[in-house]
């Protein structure tokens, strides 16, 4: 076997940030509509926030902790560091000559546009300032910065200005001054002025307050006035085991929440033009250095122009309308537990509509025959029907038990405040496991019928969110198989007692056994490939990073096992070098909705197994949460699972990238003489194709669909 070098891995934080470059190609490809483009421009943005205030803050703590521990590449924390600032000032160009050459024109073209501050007509003038001293002017605060004033401290992600001004009537040690200027968040950061024609014409708040500092500072004469905004670090630090002797984890992450908004500086954007002086004192007082600092041409909080997204009205301008059907499974008997006892169930969202979940919840609430309903929340979202059939379930006299995880990244604050609303209707209300996140997703439900007690199964992907569920890709398996109730009740007493891991029967559990079983799986097919015997794996996640799975997959690959991987985003993994994973391809989609489904296939000697669940392929997910992935064991579903979830796909020559041995991905193209493939198409069209009747994959067609997948394009090998 070929000795494994540092260099056979790519840099997790170089990979997420070629999964970022890869969705701003979205917003730079002029075949999408143009307010998707938008969108995802505002999530490059998006994702990039939280990737500085995650990522490179934690990457800047072992800096000045003075790590010296090597990352899977070989490169230590500071290499990285100066890797990452060069590739993101080169995304950062990208993106707002993107803003500039391509969108504000095209938006433009389509009567959407930004004006000027100070080339606005007298009509508009009036308005603006109507809007200026009632709406604007009474929540601004100048804060001076001088001996007695120091530098403010200012919350993460806030637009400020800071202006420069001298007093001409005051003496010559006070004339020159400097103060900022917060932006608030309370107002919309695009002011939309009122048109009759239906056209869309906006103002950046930071404009029109920069236009108004001669009102706001009266006397003054007004130098100079720039943008900024300062990212901070947003990582909780909570010494859970103390919090949970005393009680009072929930509490201890609400402290934390408060001091998120003011953690260490990590980034500094200013407005393009901003005099080197100005930016000095700016990064000396948020002890940040030049590598910290980013020059915008451009807005400088492109998340808030999703607002022209709602506000827009030409359909024309969007993805077509995209209307889910109901399972077929679930449509003829109406009753979601007689279809579940018929056989199990595997929904497909959003190509099949979340409304089965939401409907499964709401009659086991209704139900008289249930008599207790045990779930996990991860990411709750805005949508209260889910956590209202559980609330409303105890209204029921049903117990009802819940784990909801406090520290699941930036959605603690909802999920407190769903955690107090059930604990106050009478839900039992579990925070987890100490120094673990509870990220598996299930819910059982108990029903009493005439043969006894019948445990019913939701197994998912994805979280109970049906926000979420309209636009990210996940699965849901539905069954009622007595060792899959088994296996979940004693999950759910891990989760809420105090006991040790049982066993399962079904259920693959991190951090118990999930690494060490995959494995084993990987080893497996290995093992059949030197005896000849078919082996393949073909896996979907988010992300792998994981060293001893990449190992075994390099071992496999040697072995002559043919790999395919479906990897969204972080891919640690360097395939197609030569004697090491030349049976290796790695492919990315990126398209109208987010690619967040699991699926692990092994071929095992033409018996496949595979599983589905809620953990990629990385060691938080193995050591650091709890995780549950299961297999499917109904032959039906398996078969479409193979054909629709893996193999569609992975013939998509219209949305997918190769990745190449150099870290790079390159578009997959159409072979000569084939139909374009995008995968997401084809698979809301066979959803709508089967709402007449039951889905049910074609016989046969198989083994064609998963071995449809095109080469990747050739490339030197290291």
């Amino acid at each position: 076997m070929k000795a494994i070098r540092p260099s056979h891995f790519i840099n997790r934080e170089l990979s997420w940030l070629e999964f970022n470059g890869r969705v701003l190609e979205e917003a730079m490809d002029a075949t999408h509509p143009l307010l998707e483009r938008l969108k995802f421009f505002t999530i490059f943005s998006s994702n990039l926030d939280e990737f500085f205030e995650v990522r490179v803050a934690g990457i800047k703590q072992q800096i000045e902790s003075g790590v010296a521990e090597r990352s899977l590449d070989g490169l230590t924390p500071s290499e990285i560091f100066q890797l990452v600032a060069r590739r993101v000032r080169r995304l950062v160009d990208q993106q707002y000559a993107c803003w500039r050459r391509d969108l504000v024109p095209a938006l433009a073209r389509n009567r959407i546009q930004f004006l000027e501050a100070g080339r606005i007509g007298p009509e508009d003038r009036a308005w603006i300032d109507a809007c200026y001293r009632a709406e604007v002017r009474p929540v601004l605060t100048p804060l001076a910065l001088d001996p007695t004033h120091p530098f403010p401290l200012l919350l993460n992600k806030s637009l400020n200005l800071i202006v420069q001004l001298d007093w001409p009537a005051a003496s010559a040690s006070a004339q020159h001054r400097l103060l900022i200027v917060q932006v608030p968040r309370v107002l919309p950061r695009l002011v939309r002025l009122p048109r009759a024609d239906g056209r869309l014409d906006y103002l950046f708040l930071g404009q029109l307050i920069g236009d108004y500092l001669s009102d706001l500072l009266p006397g003054a004469r007004i130098q100079g006035c720039w943008a900024f905004r300062v990212t901070r670090n947003s990582e909780l630090y909570i010494d859970e085991e103390e919090e949970t002797d005393t009680g009072n984890l929930l509490q201890a992450v609400e402290k934390e929440l408060h001091k998120r908004r003011r953690g260490d500086a990590v980034r500094l954007e200013v407005e393009s033009g901003c005099p080197p002086p100005i930016r000095a004192i700016l990064l000396q007082n948020l002890q940040l250095s030049e590598v910290d600092l980013y020059e915008i041409d451009g807005p400088l909080d492109p998340v808030r122009l999703m607002k022209i997204h709602e506000d827009a009205a030409g359909v024309e301008l969007r993805d077509a309308p995209y209307h889910a059907p109901y399972p077929a499974a679930f449509r003829e008997p109406a009753d979601p537990f007689a279809a579940i006892r018929k056989s199990d169930v595997l929904v497909h969202h959003p190509f099949e509509t979340y409304e089965a979940v939401v409907d499964f919840l709401e009659q086991a609430a209704e139900d008289p025959q249930v008599l207790a309903i045990k779930q996990t929340l991860y990411r709750t979202g805005g949508d209260t029907r889910i956590v209202g059939a559980l609330m409303r379930a105890v209204n029921h006299g049903k117990q009802v038990t819940v784990t909801v995880e406090l520290k699941a990244r930036f959605d603690e604050a909802n999920n407190i405040l769903w955690a107090r609303k059930l604990e106050e209707a009478g839900v039992h209300v579990v925070y987890g496991l100490v120094g673990y996140k509870i990220h598996a997703k299930a819910c059982l439900v108990v029903r009493r019928e005439e043969s006894g007690l019948r445990r019913y199964v939701h197994l998912s992907t994805g979280n109970y969110n049906p926000t979420t569920a309209r636009i990210y890709t996940d699965l849901s398996l539905f069954t009622c198989h007595p060792d899959f109730g088994e296996d979940v009740t004693s999950l759910f007493n891990l989760l809420t007692g105090i006991c040790q891991f049982p066993g399962m029967r079904k259920l693959l559990v991190a951090p118990f056994n999930l690494q060490e079983r995959f494995i084993e799986l990987i080893r497996r097919e290995a093992d059949h490939a030197r005896q000849g015997l078919p082996a393949r794996i073909i896996a979907k996640m988010n992300a792998l990073v994981d060293r001893g799975i990449i190992e075994a997959l390099y071992s496999a690959s040697q072995a002559g096992v043919k790999i395919d991987l479906l990897v969204r985003g972080i891919c640690c993994l360097r395939p197609q070098v030569r004697g090491l994973s030349q049976n290796i391809t790695v492919r990315s989609i990126l398209d109208r909705f987010l690619e967040h489904s699991r699926i692990y296939y092994f071929e095992n000697a033409c018996q496949p197994q595979v599983f589905i669940g809620s953990a990629d392929w990385m060691p938080r997910n193995f050591f650091s949460r709890i995780e549950t992935v299961f297999p499917i064991e109904n032959g039906v579903l398996r078969e479409r699972l193979i054909d629709e979830s893996l193999g569609i796909p992975l013939a998509d020559n219209v949305k997918a990238r190769v990745l190449l041995s150099s870290g790079r991905y390159v578009r997959q193209t159409v072979p000569p003489g084939e139909k374009p493939v995008r995968s997401q198409i084809e698979l809301m069209r066979r959803a709508q194709a089967g709402a007449a009747s039951p889905l049910r994959p074609k016989r046969g067609a198989r083994k064609e669909l998963r071995l449809r997948s095109a080469p990747p394009p050739a490339e030197p090998s290291l």
